[in-house]
């Protein structure tokens, strides 16, 4: 039978092991870790990663991390480097080496290759004695006790600190390089935190029809017109002026109040000054404005011209609710 228990106390044992291989980091950060990030960012090159098993999986996700915050990197898999893929590495270009051990076989014939072309080397080891530890330019320690499984064998606390410091990394070099929001958006310009950053009202209003009556039109008339503009809605407008707006609960609202209906007019049902959103406003502006007045359209205005209607389903569209 599964203990419950033998579940919970590995679970919390390997969490407690990787935060003290995290404080132990912390505690490691020093002058080679500001050296190599000082020279990353007066380089003309990139940063080429590389690495063997799990140190080259992370060596992947931190070259992701610092393309998305504008570091230019490329990933360069150990053992492949050795059968020809060296010729990626450029005059410019700054090599980062993750390794555990540093001692490992596929390192010790990649790093003199490397140091014999003349590119800065910085290696991120967890032995300061390894052979990677002593020949890079910049030695990266990630220290660690012990690695979080039980035979103290899968990577695991080491891997959480490699992957810790690169983040560190990533975000030292953000900050030094003053990478703003809209920065962020132009990398990621296909996803929803990019489309945060840039996506605004003008680009999506101009396509939904663009209701309106007069305030002396009929019940009727004001029905046929949001049912054939298809927005749940109407303005009401005077000379081009924006005297309101009916919304599909406008006229439920109508219909439980009133009896006859016939001599009423969009005057009489409208709710003057509806909510309006510049067209240059970001789009998430106007996802926030909906959420706070628990409604499902805004109507877009520029000096209090009238120039069409937001919908929900327009931001749903572009995925940003």
């Amino acid at each position: 039978m599964i203990s419950k228990n033998l579940i919970l106390e590995t679970a919390r044992t390997t969490i407690d092991i990787e935060r003290k291989a995290l404080q132990n980091l912390q505690n490691s950060i020093g002058k080679d870790f500001v050296a190599a990030v000082e020279a990353i960012y007066k380089s003309d090159g990139r940063l080429v990663l590389t690495g063997i098993g799990k140190s080259a999986i992370v060596a992947q996700k931190i070259t992701a991390t610092l393309n998305s915050t504008g570091s230019p990197s490329i990933f360069m898999h150990a053992a492949d480097a050795i059968h020809g893929d060296l010729g990626m590495i450029q005059p410019n270009d700054i090599v980062m080496c993750l390794s555990k051990s540093g001692e490992t076989s596929e390192i010790k014939v990649l790093v003199p290759l490397l140091k014999q072309l003349g590119n800065p080397l910085i290696g991120m080891t967890a032995r300061a004695d390894s052979f990677l530890g002593t020949q890079a330019n910049f030695t990266l320690l990630t220290p660690i006790e012990k690695e979080a499984d039980p035979n103290n064998l899968a990577p695991t606390a080491s891997t959480t600190a490699q992957m810790a410091l690169g983040d560190a990394m990533a975000t030292s070099l953000l900050a030094v390089k003053g990478f703003s929001p809209g920065d962020f958006a132009q990398f990621h310009p296909g996803g929803t935190l990019g489309k945060q950053m840039y996506l605004r009202v003008s680009n999506l209003y101009p396509q939904n029809e663009k209701p309106g009556i007069g305030p002396e039109a009929s019940i009727r008339e004001t029905i046929l017109e949001m049912t054939s503009k298809r927005l749940g809605c109407t303005l009401v407008l005077e000379e081009e002026s924006i005297c309101g707006i009916i919304t599909d609960g406008d006229l439920r609202r109508m219909l439980e109040r009133e009896k006859e209906t016939g001599h009423l007019t969009a005057r009489d049902i409208m709710s003057p000054a509806p909510k309006t959103i510049d067209p240059d406003a970001l789009a998430i502006k106007a996802l926030e404005m909906m959420r706070q007045g628990s409604i499902t359209q805004l109507v877009v205005a520029s000096e209090g011209r009238y120039l069409g209607v937001i919908h929900l389903h327009d931001l749903i569209r572009e995925g940003l609710v």
